[in-house]
């Protein structure tokens, strides 16, 4: 049977062929000839003659470079390899090697290209994750949420979250993190939340006062659980704090936990950021 020929080889061939018909006579061609035939810059050949990977084989009276039919095949030849990602160092040793095995470069090329194929599909992943997240609100399913949020869970509120925020940096923010996110992470993540709830709802019930040290560390701990999901500042979390206490849903979840718990968690919010230096009163979305 007769051997299967790649099409990197038929391609060989042919360019070499056209190159031996094109080449103009013994004298050869002129480098701005040769490098409109070729598609190339005259700068590109001297830079080529210089190094040693092309050296035109002829001189004109003159003293104008002239290349030959075979000096024409071996830069469609170097064409070939540069497209296959080469460098021209190793186009230099291959073609200059004195028996030439064209499977191995291109099989080194191959495992190249494949690998860069697998980086690159891991990267559409990545972003179609991201996507998903920035559109849904999270990449768990409604009965995933439900086992890990827990039974007061809804999933609409993903939703509706996204409706409200979805434009906002922030948003941007919690996708790119919760598109990296496995059901694990929102796990560890979800019971970090039940045990600062329970903290909350203690050290309300024992009388810790707003601006106490114990409720300041209280308050530190509920913005590093915003963190989770995007980057919290004193003035953002003071904003979270009155949506706490004016928003019924929002009300109605933490007051079910411990009655008065949100306007305490509010209060608590508001004298933190006080002492460190943030005015409640005007504080805003940054």
């Amino acid at each position: 049977m007769k051997p299967h020929r790649s099409d990197t080889h038929v391609r060989l061939d042919s360019v070499t062929n056209n190159a031996l018909d094109d080449a103009a006579g013994p004298g050869g061609l002129t480098v701005g000839a040769t490098a409109s035939r070729v598609e190339v810059t005259v700068r590109t050949l001297h830079h080529w003659d210089a190094i040693g990977l092309v050296r035109p084989s002829g001189r004109s009276t003159s003293g104008y470079r002239l290349y030959s039919a075979a000096d024409l095949a071996r830069i469609h030849r170097v064409l070939i390899y540069r497209e296959l990602g080469l460098s021209l160092d190793d186009i230099g040793a291959l073609l200059d090697a004195p028996t030439v095995d064209m499977t191995v470069p291109l099989r080194l090329q191959r495992a190249q290209l494949l690998d860069r194929i697998s980086r690159l599909q891991a990267m559409v992943d990545a972003v179609d994750r991201m996507i998903e997240a920035a559109s849904a609100g999270t990449l768990l399913s409604a009965e995933e949420q439900v086992a890990i949020f827990g039974q007061r869970w809804k999933p609409s509120l993903a939703e509706g979250a996204h409706d409200r925020w979805g434009d906002t940096p922030q948003w941007a923010q919690y996708a790119e993190r919760a598109a990296g996110m496995t059901p694990d992470d929102w796990q560890q993540i979800a019971d970090n939340v039940v045990t600062l709830e329970h903290d909350l709802a203690a050290a309300k019930r024992a009388g810790v006062r707003p601006g106490s040290t114990e409720a300041n560390a209280l308050a530190e701990r509920h913005r590093t659980s915003i963190d989770a999901y995007f980057d919290c500042t004193l003035s953002m979390q003071v904003c979270l704090g009155k949506k706490y206490a004016a928003d019924p849903g929002f009300t109605a979840y933490y007051d079910a936990i411990e009655p008065g718990l949100t306007l305490w968690l509010r209060d608590i919010i508001d004298a933190n950021a006080r002492d460190r230096g943030v005015d409640p009163d005007s504080a805003t979305w940054t």
